[in-house]
């Protein structure tokens, strides 16, 4: 099973593409593709690259158990759970700019 992850352009926050294929911040609402899904998460990719909103498209296997969606690389998982630092911008907290209604991409 795989999931599509990347990140906004405007604030560099991680993002996951999700079953109506809009980019959202919550790993657990990701569309899971299965195998058999290869042209349809193949198709997300192309119509996300096209926006140019979010760059670094990464295919992500994960395992769903109990309905709770798992990165299998360590690296994903400390992406999903947020910044290892506090964000701040010349000492003040930083509020990341978040996708709006256009963050929504047709296939």
């Amino acid at each position: 099973m795989e999931i599509l992850t990347g990140n906004e352009l405007t604030s560099g926050g991680t993002v996951y593409l999700d079953p109506t294929g809009a980019w959202v911040e919550n790993l657990q609402w990701a569309r899971v593709f299965s195998k058999d899904e290869v042209a349809d998460r193949d198709a997300a990719i192309a119509a996300s690259k096209a926006t140019g909103r979010i760059v670094g498209i990464e295919i992500e296997e994960v395992t769903l158990e109990a309905g709770v969606v798992t990165p299998k690389r360590l690296r994903e998982r400390i992406r999903a759970a947020g910044p290892t630092a506090p964000l701040s911008l010349r000492g003040e907290a930083y509020e990341r700019q978040h996708l709006g209604e256009d963050g929504h991409v047709s296939i």
